[in-house]
């Protein structure tokens, strides 16, 4: 294939900006709040696919606004929630901690699968850092796509992502259910494939494999390649 270089710095605009703690919350914290809620802001995405329709197109980003206003919501509500007399069975800390690993992942997946897909020239090239990496790891980059492949159609309304583990100093593919079940900690993903049905179901009722490989044919590859060069930074201060 031919060369191509990358034409961009690595840049972290992954799905949506987080502002700083002392921003102003959704909702009003309580006297005895700390301050330490975060503040999602949805970015807006405009893909020009033509393999999703653009209703899907838009309910996808208006499943963005409704993960990013929960977690907005949850990050508040954090904020001044009793500490005290927790337990496992229930209490509204548990509750709220489970909500936020849940809504951090559903907001921050949609817009990571939102940046790398929509390529219509798609093409990755031999001497790219995602190519090598990927070669490296599965044998051959065909392995690795067959694999990932795989991935997504076994997620049940979840994911398929590849990442770089900080534990294994490789990168390896996920199958992620819903969007907080199987997570591996020491990930840090670098191409995401949407596999719940509401991703492809529109468009193409039951043919999930069929949405898998349109979307793997449009790949956004350099965008890709900027998250495999902070990946590939990561690891080295991880050492």
């Amino acid at each position: 294939m031919p060369s191509q270089s990358i034409i961009q710095k690595i840049v972290n605009e992954a799905v949506a900006e987080v502002r700083p703690k002392s921003a102003p919350v959704i909702a009003s914290p309580a006297p005895e709040s700390k301050n330490e809620a975060y503040v999602v802001q949805t970015r807006k995405f405009t893909n020009q696919t033509e393999s999703l329709s653009e209703k899907t197109k838009v309910a996808h980003q208006e499943l963005l606004d409704g993960y990013v206003k929960a977690l907005n919501e949850v990050s508040a509500r954090l904020d001044s929630v009793s500490r005290e007399d927790i337990n496992p069975n229930s209490s509204d800390f548990r509750s709220l901690k489970i909500d936020e690993a849940y809504n951090i992942n559903a907001a921050f997946l949609h817009g990571l699968y939102f940046e790398n897909i929509g390529d219509m020239s798609s093409q990755v090239t031999t001497d790219s850092l995602t190519y090598m990496r990927l070669e490296r790891d599965w044998g051959t980059f065909d392995s690795w796509q067959k694999d990932f492949i795989a991935c997504a159609l076994a997620a049940r309304n979840g994911w398929a992502v590849t990442c770089y583990n900080t534990f294994l100093n490789r990168y390896i593919n996920v199958v992620v259910d819903l969007h907080s079940g199987n997570v591996p900690f020491g990930c840090i993903p670098v191409i995401v494939m949407d596999c719940w049905e509401h991703a492809y179901y529109r468009d193409y009722l039951r043919d999930r494999k069929t949405y898998v490989f349109a979307m793997m044919k449009e790949l956004k590859w350099l965008r890709i390649e900027e998250r495999f060069e902070k990946a590939e930074r990561i690891s080295k201060v991880m050492k």
